[in-house]
């Protein structure tokens, strides 16, 4: 993996995911060192995007919170050690925050990667000093664990709700006081604190990291975005499963960088249709636009629409219907 990366340096012709050119978690990391002549070309990108949608949007789940508990525990616990071994790492850490080289002071950029890419666009990325309130290690773990505890608060409510980022800071602010210009920062905080504690097995604070990805875009963005929480899952709708979600309802915020640096950047696809419909959908002007007829030398094409099987069990291709075995007999017996 690290030598393929390695590679992109050198190679004239790179292909790979979607995500590492659009995903600002994985492009600020992979596709940085890509030169501005470079020519971008978006194949079958009649789905680009939804994938746009979802580089910005974050999924909690009731299981992430727990996870973060968790985390926050074992935070906690480190830094006590560290108090205890080397209290010096935490008083540099917090000069450094106080001087707002929270991302660049902690470890010179050369020596390793970022420990979690950061999930704000870099244009958007702020250049402030850390607020006072989350300086401290012990400070920043205690506004963590308001901010999970909100979370699981909201998490309990028994009817679907959809508001808007400002709507969602108000009732932060009301109910927990916490400052929505505080959330901004803890991507920049988190980053910092797991690397004044020397922690490798980054992975293991994954929830924690996602609670800080989603604070910080909900902090970050307040037009293009909504909160949509949904207590069941359509399925088993007396089963409670909840999922509080951040969507992105705008695919030009995560598309738009890409444009800004590069100079040649074509989307292409067999089925994008209507062609008129993208640009309006990524926010862009295109400077050449042709559509090619498609010629068959046999009639080929039988499309066919089927919503219930056999037995009016619902069918679909969604990703989360896949592998239901109900929907997969349904289908072989519509094939046979």
């Amino acid at each position: 993996y690290f030598l393929a990366r390695h590679m992109i340096t050198y190679a004239n012709v790179v292909v790979y995911n979607y995500q590492y050119l659009l995903d600002p978690k994985v492009a600020g990391m992979v596709s940085r060192e890509l030169e501005r002549e470079c020519v971008i070309v978006f194949d079958e990108a009649h789905n680009i995007d939804n994938v746009c949608i979802e580089a910005l949007s974050v999924n909690l789940r009731q299981a992430t919170l727990d996870g973060a508990s968790r985390n926050i525990t074992a935070l906690t616990r480190r830094i006590e050690q560290a108090k205890a071994t080397d209290e010096k790492r935490l008083r540099d850490e917090y000069t450094r925050l106080v001087n707002g080289l929270a991302q660049q002071g902690v470890f010179d950029r050369a020596r390793g990667e970022e420990l979690i890419a950061n999930p704000v666009i870099s244009e958007d990325i702020l250049r402030e000093a850390v607020p006072g309130n989350i300086r401290r290690a012990e400070h920043f773990i205690a506004f963590l664990r308001r901010f999970v505890e909100y979370l699981k608060q909201r998490m309990r409510g028994a009817a679907v709700e959809q508001e808007t980022p400002t709507a969602f800071l108000a009732h932060l602010q009301q109910t927990a006081a916490i400052d929505g210009k505080t959330l901004k920062f803890l991507y920049d905080r988190i980053t910092s604190l797991l690397k004044t504690l020397e922690i490798v097995d980054t992975e293991e604070f994954g929830p924690l990291s996602l609670i800080c990805d989603f604070g910080t875009l909900v902090g970050t963005y307040e037009k293009g975005f909504s909160l949509i929480l949904e207590p069941y899952d359509e399925r088993y709708p007396s089963i409670p499963d909840p999922v509080f979600q951040l969507t992105c309802l705008d695919s030009s915020y995560a598309i738009a960088p890409v444009f800004e640096r590069f100079n040649s950047v074509f989307i292409t696809s067999g089925t994008l249709s209507p062609i008129t419909l993208y640009p309006q959908l990524l926010g862009f002007k295109p400077v050449c636009s042709v559509a090619l007829d498609m010629t068959l030398t046999r009639e080929c094409l039988c499309p066919m629409v089927i919503t219930r099987g056999a037995d009016q069990q619902q069918v679909s291709t969604k990703f989360d219907m896949r592998d239901d075995p109900g929907v997969i007999q349904n289908y072989g017996r519509i094939l046979i």
